[in-house]
């Protein structure tokens, strides 16, 4: 068994919490968060233990589960790596790239698992295309939100864009050419709503737009190859592809959209089996330990993402 700890039992870490319960490979020791009237409220009403020292559950437990406020997600992942202990931590991993960068020198010095939590790669629709994923040319990502103050602490491209941003980088295997970006607050001290344009050495393009000041929400991505596409539905995870075909058979599943010379351009609804994907992505880092292999979105991972966040938002400043 793992034991585990988790700091933060704020919306996100209460559902941790409940996902690890399900989860045979872990025994949760307790948690630690500074809100003590929180502390005490989470602690009757999901049964687990609360320490009123962070140090002290470090040094119960295997494994750390940083699920705080992103501002002191290096703070106490690095207690806990310099410690010995295996890190699981939600997005982003910090605050800025330097930070990442100090955790992953010494995850690598202490010989720990290190995962972090860009759980949209869990995602069902996600999960469901990557298999026609090939050599994508062309990106288009949206992902609008309805306010809520949770998260506005920091710019929308660390809270929102992050998660496309990270989805880009695992399906264009390139470097990138040049970004550019523009954004503005509306609502927020910081950046409500952004924009980004990515050119990759391979001729790839991505643009991605979001906004966290809009009237309904939407998360989708379309990715478009040679001859295909397939349309990515984040939020009601569905996917759908397009593909250009010389013969075809029809049936219940596909629908002819355009007819050209002897080609036909034709939509097919594909099958997406339901995930959590937070409760996957924490069953994986389960098993990274127990086999002792990396982890499914390492601190590399993550922290080439984060340079790519901050080099859009320095575009964005400038």
């Amino acid at each position: 068994m793992i034991k585990i700890g988790i700091i933060g039992v704020g919306h996100l870490g209460k559902i941790h919490i409940s996902l690890l319960k399900e989860i045979k490979e872990y025994t949760i020791i307790g948690f630690y968060d500074k809100n003590r009237e929180v502390s005490e409220s989470v602690e009757k009403d999901l049964g687990v233990k609360s320490y009123s020292n962070y140090e002290e559950l470090i040094k119960q437990c295997d494994t750390i589960d940083v699920v705080c406020p992103t501002p002191f997600h290096f703070e106490y992942a690095k207690l806990a790596i310099k410690a010995g202990k295996h890190v699981f931590i939600e997005k982003p991993v910090t605050s800025h790239p330097d930070e990442a960068k100090e955790l992953l020198r010494i995850a690598y010095e202490a010989g720990i698992i290190a995962q972090v939590g860009h759980v949209e790669q869990f995602n069902p629709a996600v999960l469901a295309a990557r298999p026609f994923i090939t050599r994508p040319v062309y990106i288009n990502a949206e992902r609008l939100a309805i306010y809520n103050p949770r998260g506005t602490d920091v710019s929308v491209v660390l809270d929102l864009m992050i998660h496309d941003i990270d989805l880009v980088l695992s399906m264009v295997k390139s470097d990138i050419k040049k970004i550019q970006a523009n954004g503005s607050h509306v609502i927020c001290e910081t950046d409500d709503i952004a924009h980004a344009r990515i050119d990759f050495n391979n001729g790839a393009i991505a643009n991605i737009t979001v906004s966290r000041v809009a009237l309904s929400n939407k998360r989708t991505l379309e990715v478009f190859q040679k001859e295909n596409f397939l349309s990515i539905d984040l939020l009601n995870k569905t996917l759908t592809k397009v593909e250009l075909k010389k013969e075809h058979t029809l049936d219940v599943y596909e629908s002819i959209i355009a007819v050209r010379d002897d080609k036909s351009l034709i939509k097919q609804p594909i099958l997406v089996k339901p995930v959590n994907a937070i409760k996957h992505e924490l069953e994986l880092f389960a098993q990274a330990i127990k086999n002792n292999t990396k982890a499914a979105i390492s601190l590399d991972d993550a922290y080439l993402t984060m340079k790519v966040i901050q080099q859009i938002m320095d575009g964005m400043n400038k």
